[in-house]
């Protein structure tokens, strides 16, 4: 779907409408919150009890769960979490496991940064249940969370993805709403949109380090990128913003890039592609990950690579 005018849900169509939300992080909160905005109700659930209670607290429209069976009855269940290991836990363990609570026809709808193997082995190990997963990643950080304004990349079954369509559209924007093909598809173009993005990074730390060993300053580099055929997102958000002026507060951690550098990587592999960029793009997160903590800013990761002072002079 691109080319679109954007369209939101008519408050009619949402109104009283049910769903589930798991994982109330720095983008899982404002997703939520904008569904209740739109008449949505919530059952809510975090790793934090207290995120949760506070959520429900906080928006009327919603009530944190206090198990799995307080999902019981609604027919989508939203999971943004940090990976697909964690929401087959949610959805096939805790407390019995989610599903275990859903009727057939339920959808589970990851928008999560997962594996595309573990997505399609979720949605085969739900099959037998009637539960369907679409998988639903998105791009547009927190600023895009917070206006509904998210780039959504979706694989699933067709009339899997036409049910979720209010969700999506409150959400994200219909004009960047990417249909990918089937179950798994979204998480793979995922994986490639940010592998793109942490190649760009590795390219524009370079090309600062160099600038300022030489003696630049690395504000005049930043300018010039950013009004020249070398800018980027990176390079005007993540470098200009955020680097050159050491804030380093993207709000995107560098564990969860590393790791979605590696599922390209793995992606590439597993269909014997030759991508030695992908492979590199990988060993360098990797490292910088076996550095700094992965919940550190991903705007940090040129510092596990040189000792160069990369903010402006």
């Amino acid at each position: 779907m691109t080319g679109q005018t954007p369209i939101r849900p008519d408050r009619a169509e949402t109104s009283g409408r049910k769903a589930g939300f798991v994982g109330l992080g720095n983008m899982g909160w404002p997703m939520a919150h904008n569904l209740v905005e739109a008449g949505f109700e919530l059952v809510v659930h975090d790793a934090s009890a207290e995120l949760a209670a506070r959520f429900a607290a906080e928006h009327p429209g919603a009530r944190a769960a206090t198990g799995a069976a307080s999902f019981g009855g609604l027919p989508v269940v939203v999971t943004m979490l940090p990976n697909g290991a964690i929401v087959r836990d949610v959805v096939l363990e805790w407390d019995g496991g989610i599903a275990s609570a859903l009727e057939p026809g339920a959808i589970v709808l990851d928008m999560s940064s997962s594996n595309p193997s573990d997505t399609v082995a979720l949605g085969a190990a739900l099959d037998g249940r009637g539960v369907r997963v679409v998988d639903a990643p998105v791009s547009g950080g927190v600023p895009r969370a917070t206006t509904g304004e998210l780039s959504i990349m979706v694989g699933g079954a067709d009339e899997d993805v036409a049910t979720v369509q209010p969700e999506l559209r409150l959400m994200g924007d219909v004009a960047r709403q990417y249909r990918t093909g089937a179950l798994g598809s979204g998480h793979v173009m995922k994986a490639l949109n940010n592998f793109v993005a942490a190649a760009t990074y590795c390219a524009t730390a370079e090309a600062l380090v160099v600038g300022k060993t030489f003696g630049l300053d690395t504000g005049v580099i930043a300018d010039t990128l950013n009004t020249s055929t070398g800018r980027s997102f990176v390079s005007d958000v993540v470098f200009g913003d955020n680097v050159v002026t050491g804030k380093y507060a993207t709000g995107f951690q560098l564990g969860l890039l590393a790791k979605d550098v590696h599922i390209a990587a793995d992606v590439a592999a597993s269909l014997g592609v030759s991508a030695p960029i992908t492979a590199l793009t990988d060993e360098r997160w990797a490292e910088s990950l076996s550095r700094i903590d992965g919940t550190a800013d991903h705007s940090a990761a040129h510092q596990a690579w040189s000792e160069v002072d990369l903010t402006r002079d």
